[in-house]
């Protein structure tokens, strides 16, 4: 079993930036896949990015690309991502996320931090 507990989330203007960290509980996490995903209100969660294990091969949505930059500290099992020129259509609450076989699948799930971007 993992736990998965983000923060940094907050309010921040148009074009600032925000980083927000995803603490797991467990021996294994450098054994994971990880993943971001967010949901704004009235619609579908949707992934941002996506960080491997091994290699830490990264993956990122084409609307965050260039913005943001998802990282690993597995010494400290924790994940990141750095969110930079932000805006307003990056308001959702952000999940963090596991996957266990790296089959793009994940099986486990923060409990998710908002993030709002004024314009």
């Amino acid at each position: 079993q993992v736990q998965l507990v983000e923060s940094g989330g907050g309010l921040v203007q148009a074009g600032g930036s925000l980083r927000l960290s995803c603490a797991a509980s467990g021996r294994t996490f450098s054994r994971y896949a990880m993943g971001w995903f967010r949901q704004a209100p009235g619609k579908e969660r949707e992934f941002v990015a996506r960080i491997n294990w091994s290699v830490g091969s990264t993956y990122y949505a084409d609307s965050v690309k260039g913005r943001f930059t998802i990282s690993r500290d597995n010494a400290k099992n924790t994940l990141y991502l750095q969110m930079n020129s932000l805006k307003p259509e990056d308001t959702a609450v952000y999940y963090c996320a596991a996957d266990r076989y790296g089959i793009n699948s994940y099986d486990y799930w923060g409990q998710g931090t908002q993030v709002t971007v004024s314009s």
